[in-house]
């Protein structure tokens, strides 16, 4: 599903930005995983809140978070660059609307602060 998403962003930006249309790409599908990654988290968190249970603290919590995050900006790195990219991009011919994959992550980012005012 995330590959159809790069791809799209990708051939969209390509014809007005050439190579930097790569750059966007790796940046939308970086947002795009951590807005979701975070959501999890905090409703994870603020369930936990809820049912009192004993949770992490606010510093783990952000600290577990970055960490997760350098592990898949690092991923998405490995994978969209070279051959991966030119075969996902063979295969996958998927037309999505650009403007509903930007609003993909600004509905994920308010989510979460919804969910992270809860915890």
């Amino acid at each position: 599903m995330l590959d159809n998403y790069y791809i799209t962003i990708f051939n969209h930006y390509k014809k007005a930005l050439g190579r930097r249309s790569l750059t966007l790409a790796m940046f939308y599908i970086n947002l795009l995983e951590l807005t979701i990654i975070l959501v999890l988290a905090a409703f994870f968190l603020a369930f936990a809140k809820q049912m009192n249970l004993i949770t992490m603290s606010s510093t783990k919590f952000w600290i577990l978070f970055s960490l997760i995050s350098v592990f898949i900006i690092f991923k998405n790195w490995m994978r969209y660059n070279g051959k991966k990219r030119n075969i996902i991009k063979a295969k996958l011919k998927a037309k999505h609307s650009i403007y509903l994959l930007w609003l993909l992550p600004v509905g994920c980012l308010g989510l979460s602060f919804i969910l992270l005012q809860v915890s």
